[in-house]
């Protein structure tokens, strides 16, 4: 798995630097009962305001606080447990607000009782929904699920439209993309393969609509509009997201659990977008999911 990550970093990376006038810096890390990490970050580009892609390898005693933010995993019984865990971490802010923002994750994690899972996903977060991007998206996760198992994309994307919900606002971060967790079959070579499968497809789902909205004109209006919705994955982010909060009550590097933060974003009270305009169909889609790669989808379009 570490070797798996290591190398996507490195691809993603190369890839990515084709796009700005800056590189990545890399950022080596420790953790401090064991293993560490290598955060390669971008900031202040000319197309990636700011960019992260991240990977790890920790381990050592897993906390009661967070034991209780993984409650979704039935059975851990009486702590402490002994845990190891490997991952790679991607979050993409460009700095056009037509470009949308991407994420995606990918993990192994390990308990001392011989028990073993993998989780991960990515999904896709329009600041401007142009639906050829959310469907090229699904597109690529949907073929990639369908190379392992048929049932893979429904219940995923499902699953991701149910897990980046907000809550408090009504609406769903982004137009979702594919989502798991406690994924363990009899074979872990089985679930190896599609992890790997997934994290490999990370450029073919998102470098393509990056190449075409990064050059797209805007305004102040648009860039409103962009610290709008940043504040909302914000929000997600510190409120909900599991990762995070496993991150900080293991006493994970700080710096490296929040480089999925925006650079800027912007709280506007009462705001609500004008009908019949863009940031208000942007809006509706986010309140009300829609299917983007249905069986036959693919098929049908070729």
């Amino acid at each position: 798995m570490y070797q798996l990550v290591e190398e996507t970093q490195a691809t993603i990376v190369q890839s990515l630097e084709q796009h700005d006038s800056k590189s990545f810096v890399a950022d080596r890390w420790t953790h401090s009962e064991g293993g560490g990490g290598l955060s390669r970050i971008l900031q202040d580009g000319s197309t990636l305001e700011k960019a992260g892609v991240n990977i790890a390898s920790v381990w050592g005693t897993l906390p009661l606080e967070a034991e209780q933010v993984m409650l979704h995993k039935e059975g851990l019984g009486t702590g402490p447990h002994q845990f190891s865990a490997v991952g790679l971490s991607i979050v993409i802010h460009p700095r056009n607000p037509h470009a949308p923002v991407v994420h995606s994750n990918y993990r192994y994690f390990e308990l001392d009782d011989g028990r073993w899972w993998f989780g991960g996903g990515a999904d896709l977060t329009p600041i401007y929904l142009y639906e050829e991007d959310a469907e090229l998206f699904h597109r690529v996760h949907y073929e990639c699920c369908q190379r392992h198992d048929p049932s893979y994309y429904p219940r995923f994307k499902a699953w991701c439209d149910g897990y980046f919900d907000i809550k408090h606002r009504g609406e769903r971060r982004g137009v979702g993309g594919i989502f798991f967790d406690d994924l363990r079959n009899e074979d872990p070579e089985t679930d190896f393969a599609f992890v790997s499968d997934c994290a490999r497809s990370f450029l073919a789902s998102y470098e393509p609509i990056l190449t075409r909205r990064s050059t797209m004109s805007f305004g102040e209006r648009e860039l409103r509009w962009q610290g709008l919705r940043r504040s909302r994955y914000v929000e997600f982010n510190l409120m909900y997201d599991r990762g995070t909060r496993f991150g900080l009550r293991t006493g994970g590097r700080v710096e490296s659990i929040l480089m999925s933060m925006p650079p800027t974003a912007r709280w506007t009270y009462g705001h609500e977008p004008e009908a019949g305009t863009p940031e208000a169909a942007t809006l509706e889609v986010l309140r009300s999911p829609r299917e983007w790669a249905p069986p036959g989808h693919t098929e049908k379009e070729q």
